[in-house]
């Protein structure tokens, strides 16, 4: 890392730190490319919990009696998303719980018959599954991808829960009735891996290469992201869980109506059907180098938060907001932990 890099990144690390969360998005603007975590730090140790259907393998850092952040990753990344966040964070003196979403890491289904499902309804109802054995009543929740999915369907559904919500690339409920609505072509493109998976060569693929499919996925999803082989590896491991391929798999078809639900989350399903907005207090971030989806200013979503909302675009971050610009995502977390 360059000195002038090291130099950025403690006076935006100070900035945080502070608690001013205004000069920490002052810094994340900067147009310059920001750095990643550090390839030897690891978020251990782990912790295990039976939370629904789920023994949950989670992360915790930060005082057990402080305001709780609960940090949800994507596919296909995995708790390490947020392995500057959590020390952030935890230094603020919050309660920070990293989970390892169903499939992913030390996350085991209890229950060998139950449906390898990776649709939106199931991974909102694990967040709250989460809470309930943890004993934690409220919570900001905040999320990117998977994890940005989860925590809109937790906030939307269990609004009571959700003492805010922080999410990049705004509200993520599916639109399941419109799945088959085509999009722009140009963005169509990116979301070649979805249609890959609906079929079964998609399958075998993504089991005999799931390293290779995620590599490429994060190099197109961020292409202005230095990250170096240990930074991938460390994350690469949660892709060996055994339930990985089944719940991938699942997530892609469902999404699109070619594969049935989980009966157990069917009442889920149906309430997020007509779109529910969010009510609680949110932060919504877009990276301004998304391979995925172009950073807007918010008003494509604006109807579908009906609380207090703030969006932003951090600049030089791509798609994995968290992990490329951790400052960035941390200030937007205590900005609501003091609303």
């Amino acid at each position: 890392m360059s000195d002038s890099i090291d130099r950025r990144r403690r006076l935006i690390l100070g900035a945080a730190l502070s608690g001013v969360a205004s000069r920490a998005f002052a810094q994340a603007d900067a147009p310059s490319r920001p750095a990643h975590a550090p390839s030897s730090q690891r978020m251990a140790p782990l912790h295990y919990v039976d939370a629904g259907p789920l023994n949950v393998g989670y992360y915790e850092t930060g005082p057990a009696d402080g305001p709780a952040a609960i940090l949800l990753h994507g596919f296909p990344y995995d708790i390490h998303s947020y392995v500057d966040v959590a020390a952030l964070l935890a230094t603020q003196r919050c309660r920070v719980i990293v989970p390892y979403m169903r499939g992913f890491g030390a996350t085991r289904f209890r229950d060998p018959a139950t449906l390898r499902s990776g649709e939106q309804a199931a991974l909102g109802a694990d967040v709250i599954a989460l809470m309930d054995a943890l004993g934690i009543q409220r919570a900001v929740i905040a999320g990117h991808n998977w994890g940005g999915r989860a925590a809109c369907v937790a906030a939307a559904l269990w609004p009571e829960r959700c003492s805010g919500m922080v999410t990049v690339n705004s509200y993520l409920v599916q639109d399941l009735a419109r799945a088959m609505v085509p999009i722009d072509p140009r963005y169509e493109v990116a979301l070649w891996y979805e249609y890959y998976f609906q079929i079964e060569r998609g399958r075998a693929g993504l089991a005999a290469n799931r390293r290779e499919i995620a590599r490429m996925l994060w190099e197109d999803w961020s292409p202005d992201w230095d990250f170096n082989d240990a930074t991938f590896d460390r994350s690469a491991a949660a892709y060996d869980n055994p339930d990985f391929v089944d719940v991938v798999i699942h997530s892609y078809r469902h999404r699109f109506g070619l594969a049935a639900g989980d009966p157990q989350y069917a009442e889920l399903q149906r309430r997020l059907a007509p779109l529910p907005p969010i009510t609680v207090p949110s932060v919504t971030l877009d990276g301004d180098a998304d391979g995925v989806l172009p950073a807007g200013d918010g008003r494509a979503s604006a109807s579908k938060f009906t609380g207090r909302r703030i969006h932003r675009v951090v600049q030089g971050a791509g798609h994995n907001v968290p992990q490329e610009a951790p400052e960035a995502f941390a200030a937007a977390v205590m900005e609501l932990v003091k609303v």
